[in-house]
């Protein structure tokens, strides 16, 4: 059976970072590089496959072209994937025609209360197009026989589809899911891994589930956080593209399902994936896919990243997306250890299904190194696999140093397992026994106890339910911003609920997959930006039911303007982690104002920000020139952001913005701003008036700030129906 995604997410969490691993190598030492070309040409008689083939002929010769050519995107935009040398590589990125040129790498992937938490009843649902809505999920595929995709009650797919389910002996898709396909363009299919669209992992269907599951009463992780299961569009149809396996993600199956995505018909495309490191915008596959996918009226909802709380950490921040970061719902799930001197701990890290009835004595893990198998106190302490010896640990609950999986206990058959959480607050994860994973004061004192006690012993109870009072709050493993690229846009764009989310699962492994652990759980709890992002995915998806013309710009500031406002004593990175607030899908059906922008937009601020013109022709197929250049303060997003010189000296930006009348015909808009000490503000004018729907209105905000603090403010325009809020942050280097 293949590892679950839960131990992937423990791994991302536990480095703080995604790793980002080089690609196959080849002979003749030939990578894989993707040659991104922008637009599909104009002419509709050209054969993509063959002008590609004629490309790579110019660079590796007539007779080997068609044998290192991998893969060519033709259905949405224009490309390939091709095996090269280093020389080969840069003759190509040289050549006329050509916008980038970047290696094959990979990529690593990133409810029963959320919805109710977020204010979004399921009476909000069940709009009489949310049936014609599809929900494109970039991810690890899906498990179609969980009950969250049982397609009772739903018609036929939606005339637009032009997808198709990529059939095999273990996998038939139905009128809820309409679509799957996947992809593994290089190297082998990981070992006990399905070769179709069907999820070993769990990741896809936890995501898929979130977005747009339908409803399930009595759902737990085996008993755990019992409650109605659904997504934010239950009613919605679900196409899936598996891009992601136990290796990764790589990015030329990235860009591959962006391009059928496109072409299939898609509504909204939920990607929970992402890189260690910012790339350039045209060097991102998922930058370059979404961005396709905005010309097509297709909004993206990705992950931000579970890199934080560095600043900077954030991996998916185009502008033409949507970013979404990590937040706390108001409830959590708690472990409780009892010591025989009566003391208690809890923890929210670990989610324990069994039930243990008794006192277990303590062991260290460090006295009781398997000596026989070549083991010392120095590795045992770690409880690192095939570590302990199962004569001294054997019903005993083992004390260990290190965060780890429980594979080595389990072998030794202890009673439970106590380990410390090495930080990583706010994630979830399941063991194969009795586990307790607490911060590292109380494991200090517990390991203290465990030692000056003749007979040191404790019970792990079961995991149980309890109100969260605090919430919302960042998730600390939540990547923070601003934009690395783009210093003056704010990026995350919103947050969403993404710690201890439970959702459908894979029943095609165990719980851990630890050997030895028999368990299989339908539903799963989780965290990580991955589990935000099907939440904004399944709002968007929402919007886009009742507004199916609005562009994915209109759709991204319905979301944002509408966003509840953060605590920002509880959130002291302020907009650099929450963005425009917590997503309140409810108000972003109706925002009043939204600001719009489409591919001229983001075109024009591309030539401000210093791309060739020769390489904008390339992505838009058409004449694009950048004799007036745009500025990053210009471009129409919901947010003003205000990057301060790092010696403190006072900045002003001044910032154009219009806004498109979407609320009551005839209105007129107040402007309130508020602003922390330290942050001056000036709109002009400050009052809007409309006298027609998709009536627009120019406007014009110039902030001031200084020194070297972080500071929060809000322009909220009011015309006593509609609150359109929108952030202002001013941030030095």
């Amino acid at each position: 059976m293949a590892p679950p995604l839960s131990w992937l997410l423990w791994i991302t969490l536990a480095s703080s970072t995604l790793l980002v691993t080089g690609s196959n190598v080849f002979k003749e030492d030939r990578e894989v590089y993707i040659v991104y070309m922008g637009d599909l040409p104009k002419a509709g008689d050209i054969s993509i496959s063959s002008f590609h083939t004629n490309m790579l002929q110019d660079v590796v010769g007539s007779s080997d072209a068609s044998k290192y050519l991998v893969h060519s995107y033709r259905r949405s935009f224009n490309g390939f994937v091709a095996k090269l040398t280093k020389d080969e590589m840069k003759r190509l990125s040289g050549m006329k025609g050509i916008v980038s040129v970047f290696p094959n790498e990979k990529m690593q992937l990133h409810t029963t209360r959320s919805w109710d938490f977020m204010g979004f009843p399921l009476k909000a649902n069940g709009t009489t197009t949310e049936s014609d809505i599809i929900v494109g999920m970039l991810d690890t595929g899906i498990w179609p026989e969980s009950e969250s995709f049982s397609d009772k009650g739903f018609g036929p797919p939606p005339s637009k589809w032009k997808g198709t389910c990529k059939t095999s002996a273990n996998f038939t898709c139905n009128n809820k899911i309409i679509g799957a396909r996947y992809y593994h363009s290089t190297g082998s299919i990981p070992e006990g891994e399905s070769e179709s669209a069907r999820d070993t992992l769990g990741h896809g269907t936890h995501t898929a589930s979130t977005a747009a599951g339908g409803i399930v009463p009595d759902a737990s992780l085996l008993g755990i956080g019992s409650g109605t299961a659904r997504g934010g569009v239950p009613s919605a149809r679900i196409a899936v593209y598996k891009i992601c396996w136990s290796d990764g993600c790589n990015f030329a199956d990235i860009l591959a399902a962006f391009d059928d995505a496109i072409a299939d018909g898609v509504d909204i495309i939920s990607i929970s994936v992402g890189g260690a490191l910012p790339m350039d915008y045209f060097n991102d596959p998922i930058a370059i896919g979404s961005f396709h996918s905005m010309v097509n009226g297709i909004l993206t909802s990705n992950s931000a990243g579970n890199s934080g709380p560095h600043i900077r950490s954030i991996s998916n921040f185009s502008p033409w997306a949507l970013s979404v970061a990590a937040s706390t719902i108001d409830r959590k799930f708690l472990t409780k250890l009892v010591l025989g001197n009566n003391e208690t701990y809890e923890d929210s890290i670990s989610k324990n299904t069994f039930t243990m009835e008794e006192m277990h004595q303590i062991i260290y893990a460090g006295d009781a190194p398997n000596k026989t198998g070549g083991f010392s106190a120095n590795e045992s302490r770690f409880c690192a696999d095939y570590s302990l010896d199962k004569s001294r640990v054997a019903g005993k609950i083992v004390f260990c140093d290190q965060s780890n999986r429980g594979g080595a206990a389990l072998a030794a058959e202890a009673a439970g397992s106590i380990t410390p959480d090495d930080g990583k607050k706010g994630a979830s994860f399941a063991f194969p026994i009795p586990t307790s994973c607490l911060d590292a004061n109380d494991a200090r004192k517990i390991l203290q106890y465990t030692k000056s006690a003749s007979k040191p012993t404790a019970k792990i109870e079961k995991t149980i339910t309890v109100e969260e009072e605090s919430a919302p709050i960042v998730a600390s493993f939540s990547s923070r911003g601003p934009n690395p690229y783009s210093y003056d846009l704010l990026s995350p764009d919103i947050t969403a609920p993404g710690v201890q989310i439970l959702a459908a699962w894979t029943e095609g492994s165990t719980l851990t997959g630890v050997p030895g652990d028999k368990r299989v759980a339908k539903y799963n709890i989780i965290s990580g930006t991955s589990m935000s992002c099907p939440h904004a995915a399944g709002a968007a998806a929402y919007v886009k039911s009742l507004h199916p013309k609005w562009s994915p710009a209109a759709i991204k500031s319905a979301l944002m303007t509408t966003a509840t406002p953060m605590n920002p004593k509880t959130n002291t990175d302020l907009e650099l982690s929450f963005g425009a607030g917590h997503l309140n899908p409810v108000k972003a059906a109706n925002p009043g104002l939204v600001y719009d922008a489409g591919e001229a937009d983001y075109i024009k601020f591309m030539c401000g920000e210093g791309y060739r013109a020769e390489h904008l022709k390339l992505i838009t197929g058409d004449n694009t020139t950048c004799t007036t250049n745009g500025t990053v303060w210009d471009l129409n997003v919901p947010s003003f952001t205000l990057s301060l010189d790092w010696l403190g000296k006072p900045v002003t930006r001044t910032y154009s913005r219009t806004v498109t009348n979407v609320g009551s015909a005839v209105s007129t808009y107040k402007a309130k701003v508020t602003a922390m000490a330290g942050l001056t503000v000036k709109v002009e004018p400050t009052v809007l008036t409309f006298k027609s729907l998709g009536e627009k209105k120019n406007f014009t905000l110039t902030a001031t700030a200084g020194g070297d603090k972080r500071l929060s403010g809000s322009l909220v325009w009011d015309d006593g129906v509609f609150q359109v809020r929108t952030p202002i942050v001013a941030y030095a280097f």
